[in-house]
């Protein structure tokens, strides 16, 4: 797979020196690499495309903001590339209406937006799914006896991120393996913005950090703290949905909260909270109109 990087600043460098780390190098054809300091709002975009573009099968940009953006379809098209990747990670860098501009731009090439990057997945391209094979969302094989005594990764953070939580995680209880995960994710330092992104409801960087709590829980195959529901208060009819229509993670494409069949009646349904991707960031308790959910601490076999 032939990869063409639109890179800037210090999250453009970090992924990409992530990538080379591990094996990448010669899959990347060519990069360019843009001051920070470019104009939010860019009216001529021709002078900002690179003058040698090779061909290319995936475009990948990295810490660009504001227009500059809307360069990927031209890039694409120039290169041949049919498949683009351009993570969000603040909501300053790619508001709703740009990121529809680029996909209009565009209608020929597949181009997904993970918030943040480390939330990618496969989607049915090609480019794309090869990619995500080996970076975005964290998948780890943890062995543990009560402490965890090994980590690999399976799948890493493109920032790099991973690696480092991994090795931070040696020697730690299995039980405080999700909050140390985020500690060392806060240290590596994670620059997913901090700043509430109003689509979602909460910041890039608790979406970070419930994606590699995700990884930890899946690897020991148990959570440890998670929202619950009460299944006796929650009534769909008698509200609007709000715990699964307000959850960062299902905002972002997780199956986080969805309705269920209640045991003791099929005939009615209930929300469920599914422990491996909680976060448990506590929205779904303050939009809950009947107090029908709470945090508990528990061991949760997944």
């Amino acid at each position: 797979m032939r990869i063409y990087i639109l890179s800037s600043g210090k999250y453009g460098g970090r992924v990409v020196n992530n990538l080379v780390e591990h094996g990448m190098a010669s899959n990347i054809v060519g990069m360019e690499d843009y001051p920070e300091d470019l104009p939010e709002f860019i009216d001529d975009f021709s002078k900002y495309i690179p003058q040698r573009l090779s061909p290319a099968d995936l475009i990948l940009s990295v810490g660009l903001s504001g227009d500059i953006n809307m360069i990927v379809p031209e890039v694409a098209r120039k290169t041949g590339a049919k498949s683009a990747i351009i993570p969000i990670y603040g909501p300053e860098q790619m508001p709703p209406g740009l990121q529809q501009e680029i996909i209009e731009s565009a209608p020929d090439v597949r181009i997904v937006f993970p918030k943040p990057f480390c939330s990618l997945e496969p989607v049915g391209d090609a480019p794309i799914d090869e990619f995500a094979t080996h970076f975005g969302k964290p998948v780890l094989f943890i062995k543990s006896d009560h402490f965890i005594k090994k980590v690999e990764v399976l799948r890493g953070a493109p920032c790099g991120s991973t690696d480092y939580i991994a090795k931070g995680l040696w020697s730690t209880p299995e039980g405080e393996a999700e909050l140390t995960a985020t500690h060392k994710l806060n240290n590596y330092p994670c620059n997913a913005s901090t700043v509430k992104d109003h689509i979602v409801g909460d910041t890039n960087m608790h979406l970070a950090s419930y994606q590699i709590k995700e990884a930890v829980k899946r690897a020991l195959g148990f959570a440890v703290k998670s929202a619950v529901v009460d299944p006796e208060t929650c009534n769909p009819s008698q509200c609007q949905e709000e715990c699964i229509k307000h959850c960062p993670q299902v905002l972002i494409g997780l199956d986080t909260i969805t309705l269920q069949e209640d045991g003791l009646n099929s005939h009615e349904k209930k929300a469920g909270i599914d422990p491996a991707t909680c976060g448990y960031c506590e929205i779904c308790i303050k939009e809950c109109p009947l107090d029908a959910i709470e945090i508990k601490t528990d061991k949760f076999e997944l």
